[in-house]
């Protein structure tokens, strides 16, 4: 039995909050960031709070042993006086939106072999693909999360402004981008680039340049160039 307490109200610590209170193997307690008095002790407490709130909140914990969950943060961001660690789950979490965590990569950190195997141990009870990460990895992990998550799904809510502007339904667009994503499973990135940009086609460019609003011209023009550039 691992005893686990989870401090935040956001959406990492609900979905977490979801996910271990279905094992039997852990005995859970979730309180809010806010109410941080008599906090209840636990094998591993759990910070999952905003990235800026981590030091005020990690200095009021004293428990044995404190995580924080933050895929931009060191383990040194934790003040903690006691053990420090990190849980880092790489995947997106949205509000009311189910979360297979058998699917989502685990980058744990610990200040000792004895507490990462803690780590390793509860994560094993939700996931299956654990990783150890240190801190200076997960800031570079962190930054290419961001190119192929955050990046990408703006890069979605231009196509669907367009698709909307021009009453073309935006789900027609669903094949090629599970296609892409799948295609990198089997190719280097680089790889299964296509498109005007590295064909180099210039008045295909030239249109689609005609047709796109000052902003999304912006990111068109720096995009194409940056692609021509690596190729």
């Amino acid at each position: 039995m691992i005893s686990v307490l989870i401090v935040g109200d956001g959406n990492v610590a609900n979905h977490l909050n979801e996910a271990f209170g279905k094992v039997d193997e852990i005995q859970l307690t979730k309180i809010n960031s806010r109410k941080l008095e008599n906090i209840p002790s636990a094998d591993i407490t759990i910070l999952a709070v905003s990235d800026d709130a981590i030091a005020e909140v990690s200095k009021k914990i004293n428990n044995d042993f404190l995580v924080h969950t933050s895929g931009a943060c060191s383990i040194g961001e934790l003040q903690n006086k006691n053990s420090k660690g990190v849980f880092y789950m790489l995947q997106t979490f949205t509000k009311n939106k189910p979360v297979n965590f058998s699917k989502v990569p685990f980058c744990l950190e610990a200040d000792n072999t004895k507490n990462y195997k803690l780590l390793e141990k509860l994560a094993s009870l939700i996931g299956k693909n654990i990783y150890k990460i240190d801190s200076n990895q997960r800031e570079k992990l962190h930054i290419a999360a961001v190119f192929v998550n955050n990046f990408t799904n703006y890069m979605y809510s231009i196509g669907n402004d367009i698709c909307e502007k021009h009453q073309i339904p935006f789900e027609i667009l669903y094949p090629l981008i599970e296609e892409t994503s799948e295609k990198i499973k089997s190719l280097a990135p680089k790889d299964a680039q296509t498109g005007p940009a590295i064909r180099k086609d210039h008045q295909t460019i030239k249109n689609h340049l005609n047709l796109l609003d000052n902003n999304q011209k912006e990111i068109y023009q720096l995009l194409t160039k940056s692609i021509q550039n690596g190729a």
